[in-house]
């Protein structure tokens, strides 16, 4: 058997060298579950991006499904959206989120949606998602199934959505799929979360199962004809750190776009586009295409490098640790903002929104976090560090 030293050398290259391939494929175009609409199966993410030339390069690749939020760089990647997709909004499917609250009335979402439909330059939204749900509270709100219905009947969304990545992501899915609240869901799914995935690799890997109750739940949304959109695809986009693994024609990313699309329980996925250069990379692997000779390898070669520094979106397993009351996975996921997309302002603008931060862990001498990860991150070391990046 492999110790993980040795996958890491030889042994990942041993599941297969990556097969040159067209550096353009036909865009893939899929049907999100029930809801009819026609989505290229590579989408839009904006959260990272306020340029309208990356969307109208986008459109140029063959996208057709643009995701956004109000909360995205305050507002502009909102306006950008709007302005690369002028004169094409028939072509396309737009989505955008809005964090309502559990105790959020019908007139503060309202209010939400016509900034949105202002600053996209449109009369009406594709989807509108309930955003980074991890509360089964804000979804008994009875204000958001009114206000979904209410702005259905006036046209200015067609469908409404439940968008997650957090630890109670499952509980949540589950609850609105059984109350009806969801036309599409938006959920973290990457390679790692896959249990076919698990299992091809935990011989080389001291692989911990995470959220092993969200397959059942995606198998129950396709059941019920509700659409599925992964986000969070490439287990914190390390990108440069897999360019000397790869050989030309098949990247890292198209292996895990593969691998994402090739699963029943997924219709789409978004990925935050950036540049020209990641769009023509990402549309590559567009298409309905099969896992390739390499993929498997690269996937794993990846989760081994990424084991004991990525924070799995979902996992959780920290989230009492701490008596301060820090929250650890936020502060963790605004620490890989920086250090793995390398988005140093994001990851400022998120950190500076937590109550408090990591300002506990500047002084902490209890360490009561040692071991609450099943992964073996250094917690302690790592909320440090990022109160030392972002509280000046």
């Amino acid at each position: 058997m492999l110790d993980r030293r040795q996958f890491l050398g030889a042994g990942a290259l041993a599941l297969g060298a990556v097969v040159p391939r067209p550096a353009a494929a036909a865009t893939g175009t899929v049907t999100l579950g029930a809801t009819g609409l026609e989505v290229s199966d590579i989408g839009f993410g904006s959260s990272r991006s306020a340029d309208p030339e990356l969307i109208r390069h986008a459109l140029d690749r063959g996208v057709r499904y643009f995701d956004t939020a109000e909360g995205y760089r305050f507002g502009a990647a909102e306006s950008a959206m709007g302005e690369g997709l002028a004169g094409v909004r028939d072509r396309v499917v737009v989505a955008s989120k809005v964090k309502a609250g559990a105790r959020d009335s019908q007139a503060d979402m309202m209010a939400s949606l016509e900034g949105s439909l202002r600053r996209l330059r449109t009369d009406y939204l594709d989807i509108y998602f309930l955003h980074s749900v991890n509360s089964v509270a804000r979804l008994r709100n009875p204000e958001w199934h009114a206000f979904t219905e209410r702005a259905k009947e006036q046209g200015k969304i067609r469908f409404r959505g439940v968008s997650g990545h957090g630890s109670a992501l499952t509980e949540c899915l589950d609850y609105a799929l059984d109350n009806d609240l969801a036309d599409v869901l938006l959920a973290a799914y990457t390679f790692a979360q896959d249990p076919d995935f698990a299992a091809q690799v935990r011989h080389a890997l001291h692989y911990v199962s995470i959220q092993p109750e969200l397959p059942r739940v995606l198998d129950k949304a396709r059941a019920n004809g509700v659409g599925v959109i992964a986000m969070k695809t490439l287990m914190g986009a390390r990108l440069n750190d897999m360019r000397p693994f790869e050989r030309a024609g098949g990247s890292y990313s198209q292996a895990a776009f593969r691998w994402v699309l090739s699963s029943p329980r997924v219709d789409s996925l978004i990925v935050s586009m950036t540049t020209r250069a990641l769009i023509d990379e990402y549309m590559a692997a567009s298409g309905g295409q099969a896992l390739r000779p390499g993929d498997l390898g690269l996937l794993a070669r990846y989760s081994a490098l990424q084991e004991e520094r990525y924070c799995r979106p979902g996992c959780g397993a920290c989230a009492e640790a701490c008596p301060e009351n820090v929250a650890i996975t936020e502060v963790l996921r605004t620490r890989m903002y920086a250090t793995d997309y390398g988005d140093e302002g994001l990851a400022r603008t998120d950190y500076a929104a937590l109550d408090g931060g990591a300002g506990a862990c500047a002084s902490c001498s209890h360490k009561s976090c040692h071991g609450a990860c099943p992964h073996g991150l250094d917690i302690a070391a790592l909320t440090a560090d990022a109160h030392a990046r972002f509280a000046t």
